[in-house]
C-alpha cells in the first residue's frame, strides 16, 4: 500500500511489508529518494572513472612490462646549464634531455654474427627483425670544455633474460660487446670482449676533453645471443629494461 500527499516538503513513500501477521512499514520522505537517486548516480560515475584509470594503468604496465624499452638520459641540470644534449642526428633544433629507442614487440636468439656490420651507420632507431639497434649523439652545445661520464644500466629484468643477452656499444665507431659473465662463474663468454660491472650496470663510458661543439656518436645492439648456453626455454617471456644515463663529471 503507498501512500503520497501532494504537498514535497511533507511527501512520503509508504510501503507495507506484510510478513504472516507483522506488518513492517518503511517511510522515506521525497528528499530522501531523491538525495539517494544522486548518490547512487555519482558513486556510479566515481566508480566508472576509477575502473577506466585502473584499465589504462594496467594496459600501460603490461605492455612496458613484456615488451621492455631502452632509454637515453641527459642529466637535465647539465643540459641547462652547460649545454649537454642528446639528438638522434648530428644536426639538433633544440635540446633534448630523453631519447627513447623503439619498442620491439618479440625477440628470438640470434647469433651476434647476425647483425649487419653497418649497422652503426644509420641514424635513430633502426630495429632489426630480433635485435634492438639504436644510434644517438651526445653534443657539447655549451661554451666549456668538459668532462662527462656515461653509465648504462638495467633498470629491470625478468625471467633470467639477462643471462644471454648481449648489448654492443659503438662510440665513434668502435664496437665493444658486452654480456653477463658466466652463470658458473667462470668469467667472460668467448664472444664478449668484457662483462657486465655488476648486475645492474653493464657498462660505462668516461670522455675528457670534450669541447664546445664536440659530439661523440653511439650505436647500443641490444641481441639474445642463441650460442650463450643459458639461452634456454625457461627465459622465453622474460623482459628486460636498459637505460643509459648521461653526466658531467669532475675531470679527474
Amino acid at each position: 500500500m503507498k501512500k503520497k500527499k501532494n504537498d514535497e516538503e511533507n511527501t512520503t513513500e509508504t510501503t507495507d511489508v506484510r510478513s504472516g501477521t507483522d506488518i513492517i512499514t518503511l517511510r522515506r520522505t521525497a528528499k530522501e529518494a531523491r538525495r539517494h537517486k544522486l548518490v547512487m548516480r555519482f558513486l556510479g560515475v566515481l566508480a566508472t572513472i576509477l575502473i577506466s584509470i585502473i584499465a589504462v594503468a594496467y594496459a600501460f604496465s603490461y605492455f612496458y612490462e613484456k615488451f621492455g624499452a631502452y632509454t637515453v638520459r641527459v642529466n637535465k641540470y647539465d643540459m641547462i646549464n652547460q649545454g649537454l644534449t642528446l639528438s638522434e642526428t648530428p644536426e639538433y633544433e633544440k635540446s633534448v634531455a630523453v631519447l627513447n629507442a623503439d619498442i620491439l614487440y618479440d625477440m628470438t636468439n640470434i647469433s651476434g654474427l647476425d647483425i649487419a656490420d653497418n649497422v652503426d651507420k644509420i641514424n635513430g632507431a633502426h630495429n632489426g627483425e630480433n635485435y634492438i639497434a639504436y644510434t644517438f649523439y651526445l653534443i657539447n652545445a655549451g661554451d666549456d670544455t668538459l668532462t662527462y661520464k656515461g653509465q648504462m644500466n638495467i633498470d629491470s629484468v625478468k625471467g633470467g633474460v639477462d643471462e644471454a643477452i648481449r648489448v654492443a656499444v659503438y662510440k665513434n665507431g668502435e664496437k665493444t660487446v658486452y654480456g653477463k659473465t658466466k652463470s658458473d662463474g667462470s668469467g667472460i663468454e668467448s664472444d664478449c670482449d668484457y662483462e657486465f660491472e655488476s648486475s645492474t650496470v653493464i657498462m660505462t663510458t668516461k670522455t675528457t676533453e670534450f669541447e664546445s661543439g664536440a659530439k661523440d656518436k653511439y650505436t647500443v645492439v641490444i641481441w639474445l645471443e642463441g650460442n650463450d648456453p643459458d639461452c634456454l626455454d625457461n627465459i622465453v617471456g622474460g623482459t628486460i629494461k636498459m637505460g643509459m644515463n648521461f653526466e658531467i663529471v669532475e675531470d679527474t
